[in-house]
């Protein structure tokens, strides 16, 4: 579903402020892949992640979504492939408009838009049953504004409205970052139920190990702008944090140095 192939980017090049993003990378998903991406700052992580949404342009490589080359087409062009979900929970939403009129636009995502009733009574009832997925009540304030959420209820509303077109590729980059933790293991569970129940190939940033372990069918880690680890199947089950850390010094030679990543 997702193909990288050797893929290279360098920002500010010929400059002081020099830096190589990417170097190399190559990843491989297939349909309803869960993987789980872990590594240092400066890693590379974010910039695959943007890299795949079109955010810029790598130098070098291709990128492959479903077998489809999108490596040259611009960031709305590859939206139609893409669910997205940034660390801040402000980003994915409009904090003016109601929530049913955010899920309506997020339900005609990619369609023609045409001169008729915003939102139809069937729809109200469709969004009402989408939203008693997340378990937080939402779905008795469909007139309610989004500005008046918590950060979590709209970071789970962001998540619905990214999967609601069942894209071919889910990204998420520390999606849970800025919550709570109880909020944020909130998010992570209604997260595993959508992309279980909708089949989702997905890839998923988080700075926390734990996480990272217990979630998904796959771990890959990153240091430098490449993978220097891949762990899946009962590999991946029996993991623990220790573990991970270990394979992490075997393969890079260093110690892991991320303090939040450890905390967490």
């Amino acid at each position: 579903m997702l193909e990288l192939q050797n893929l290279y980017k360098t920002f500010n090049p010929g400059t002081i402020n020099q830096k190589t993003a990417l170097n190399g990378l190559s990843l491989k998903l297939n349909d309803g892949d869960f993987v789980t991406v872990i590594g240092g700052n400066g890693a590379g992580k974010s910039t695959m992640l943007n890299a795949v949404a079109g955010t810029w342009f790598v130098d070098e490589g291709k990128i492959l979504i479903d077998g489809t080359d999108v490596t040259k087409l611009p960031e709305y062009r590859r939206a139609a492939y893409l669910g997205r979900v940034f660390q801040d929970p402000m980003t994915g939403t409009a904090a003016t408009m109601e929530i049913q009129e955010n899920l309506a636009l997020a339900k005609r995502r990619g369609k023609p838009r045409l001169l008729r009733k915003g939102i139809t009574k069937a729809e109200r009832e469709e969004y009402q049953e989408l939203l008693k997925i997340l378990g937080l009540g939402l779905e008795s304030r469909l007139t309610s504004k989004v500005g008046l959420l918590s950060g979590g209820q709209r970071q789970a509303l962001t998540l619905l409205m990214a999967t609601l077109q069942k894209p071919k590729l889910l990204l998420l980059d520390e999606h849970t970052a800025a919550l709570d933790p109880k909020t944020a293991a909130k998010v992570l569970e209604i997260t595993e139920t959508i992309v279980s129940r909708d089949h989702l190939t997905t890839l998923m940033i988080t700075h926390n190990m734990k996480d990272a372990i217990r979630h998904g069918n796959r771990l890959i880690m990153m240091m430098d702008g490449k993978i220097i680890l891949d762990i899946e199947g009962e590999e991946k089950k029996k993991l623990t944090v220790r573990d991970l850390l270990d394979q992490f010094e075997q393969a890079s030679g260093e110690q892991f140095a991320n303090d939040s990543a450890l905390l967490g």
